[in-house]
């Protein structure tokens, strides 16, 4: 399994389903050497990374009716409908503490995916050369579009990692992992389309996140049929969820939160074995 990364899909609160297949992959201690995370998808694998099982499941479903994890009174205040410092600040730090230190050490390289505001590129920042600035870095990747503000880090204005490189499997492929695992937070045959907010909303500060918001349904989808031909040659390993929740981005009604969260960890127990099979076949495809 040296040769295999895994690939996390953002998505807001749909980052639950991730948050079930990594809390069934800590339970059988499988661990991949490289994992790249946007958004959601990097927060959740964060935990995974620290070997921390449950606190992903306990941050994001034991707070989420609480109005300082995301609220429109948070809106009100800030223009924040995620409580940015609540998130990233309170709970890391003292309410379920982040074991940033595990993930320092773990063996793993570990990569976050945000969007540089003034290029409108994904900016890649990896553990190692990032250690002192992890919970900054999953901020800034989680910025989303007119519900956050951008974070500032080195000099730079940084939002959601979804906006540039939403699933970022070339990237994987770019830093030497052919083989990837990846994983989806919308079912399979779901195609973006484009958005009427990024229409009506604009960025006057940041005019190229305002292009990169009118063109990204393009962009993911694209994306998405790469995935699929990987997948079909046999370089990735696709798990999505086996059906349809209602579940937003900003979501926040608990039970549909927890089923999700379920649907993650039994899709990851069905797909085990299979997900075996493709982890010990050392095949790649390059046609």
């Amino acid at each position: 399994m040296t040769d295999t990364g895994l690939v996390l899909e953002g998505g807001g609160m749909r980052g639950l389903y991730t948050a079930g297949v990594l809390e069934y992959f800590m339970s059988r201690n499988l661990y991949f050497p490289y994992v790249i995370g946007v958004s959601a998808g990097a927060c959740m694998g964060a935990s995974y990374v620290s070997r921390q099982p449950g606190r992903n499941k306990k941050v994001n479903l034991d707070f989420v009716e609480d109005k300082r994890y995301i609220s429109l009174s948070n809106y009100v205040r800030k223009r924040e409908l995620f409580g940015m410092d609540f998130i990233f600040d309170e709970i890391p730090n003292k309410l379920v503490p982040f074991d940033i230190d595990t993930l320092i050490k773990s063996p793993e390289q570990f990569v976050i995916v945000a969007t540089d505001c003034e290029t409108g590129e994904p900016r890649y920042y990896e553990k190692a050369e990032n250690y002192n600035n992890i919970p900054e870095l999953l901020r800034a990747s989680s910025s989303l579009p007119f519900v956050a503000s951008s974070v500032e880090y080195n000099n730079r204005n940084l939002m959601d990692g979804g906006i540039s490189d939403p699933i970022p499997i070339r990237k994987a492929q770019e830093d030497g992992f052919e083989k990837n695992v990846v994983i989806l937070t919308k079912p399979r045959g779901y195609f973006k389309k484009p958005s009427r907010m990024s229409k009506i909303l604009k960025y006057k500060d940041h005019p190229m996140i305002n292009e990169k918001l009118g063109v990204r349904y393009k962009h993911y989808n694209t994306t998405l049929e790469y995935l699929y031909d990987q997948e079909e040659r046999g370089n990735a390993f696709v798990m999505a969820p086996s059906r349809t929740l209602k579940v937003g981005r900003t979501e926040n009604n608990k039970k549909r939160l927890e089923d999700l969260y379920e649907l993650g960890w039994n899709d990851a127990k069905e797909q085990y074995e299979k997900l075996k099979g493709f982890l010990e076949n050392d095949h790649v495809s390059t046609n």
